[in-house]
């Protein structure tokens, strides 16, 4: 059977992917800074950012789904100014290009990239580092595929999280229809073996959703009560912080129902 190497296979949306190849059957090797220790799938140890370790893991290897990232903002939950200047290249550019180099030498047939809805008019260093990335796969001479998905409940939990300290949370009042990890990752599979190639379906979640009736709901279900000040945004602007609305597939799970899975016993609790 083909072999399916997954890098970001540790990471949230990498887990439901790798989640889901394992349950349609597929070998799946995942390419990992500190290799986990489940075993239905195999382990190559290495790092995106040096190359150490990627022209190993690519051996073998039929399809790539590249599902590695590296956004401070995500990992700390919050944004610095630091983050207004600029954003870490070394895995999301330099890496994708040693990525793709590996993988035109080993033959590997299908590229699938994991990318961001909106990137074309955003701003934020993040987002530039992102359209770097995603314009080096489709400029490659390997048979690619590149699927654009919204921000994730989970990301949006950790910058919400990171304002519960204030009595007051100033909120931009703008839609957009963030999306599961698990819903994106169903997506990014079918599209990685249904033989289709180029720009897929982007996707997002099932609501459009103002980001401050998105805070409302995430304070409820915390038990939170902390003031909101909405803060109104130009169209442009809102479309250079990331805020936009996906017109492709659209994911099953909603905000209320993520927040009910994780937060299920804080408002009774508080």
């Amino acid at each position: 059977m083909a072999l399916t190497l997954v890098t970001g296979g540790t990471g949230h949306l990498g887990r439901d992917i790798v989640d889901r190849l394992v349950r349609d059957g597929h070998r799946v090797r995942v390419f990992a800074r500190s290799p986990g220790a489940r075993p239905d799938v195999e382990w190559a140890a290495g790092d995106l950012a040096t190359g150490a370790g990627l022209r190993e893991a690519l051996h073998d290897v039929d399809t790539v789904i590249n599902a590695a990232t590296y956004s401070p903002i995500a990992r700390r939950g919050g944004v610095r100014p630091v983050d207004l200047f600029r954003s870490p290249s070394a895995v999301d550019v330099e890496g994708t290009d040693r990525l793709l180099s590996l993988c035109r030498e080993a033959s590997v047939r299908h590229f699938l990239h994991v990318s961001i809805v909106g990137l074309d008019e955003a701003t934020l260093p993040y987002a530039r580092v992102k359209l770097a990335g995603e314009r080096l796969v489709r400029a490659s001479a390997l048979s690619w595929s590149v699927v654009r998905a919204m921000p994730f409940y989970y990301l949006l939990d950790r910058l919400l999280s990171g304002l519960a300290w204030l009595p007051v949370w100033p909120v931009p009042t703008v839609l957009f229809n963030p999306v599961d990890t698990s819903d994106v990752a169903d997506h990014v599979v079918k599209s990685a073996f249904d033989g289709m190639r180029g720009e897929r379906e982007e996707i997002g979640g099932p609501e459009d959703l103002d980001l401050v009736d998105l805070a409302r709901q995430y304070q409820d279900a915390r038990g939170l009560h902390r003031k909101i000040l909405p803060i109104n945004l130009s169209d442009a602007r809102a479309r250079g912080m990331g805020f936009v609305v996906s017109h492709g597939a659209r994911g099953q799970l909603s905000w209320t129902d993520w927040l009910q899975r994780n937060y299920s016993g804080a408002r009774s609790a508080a």
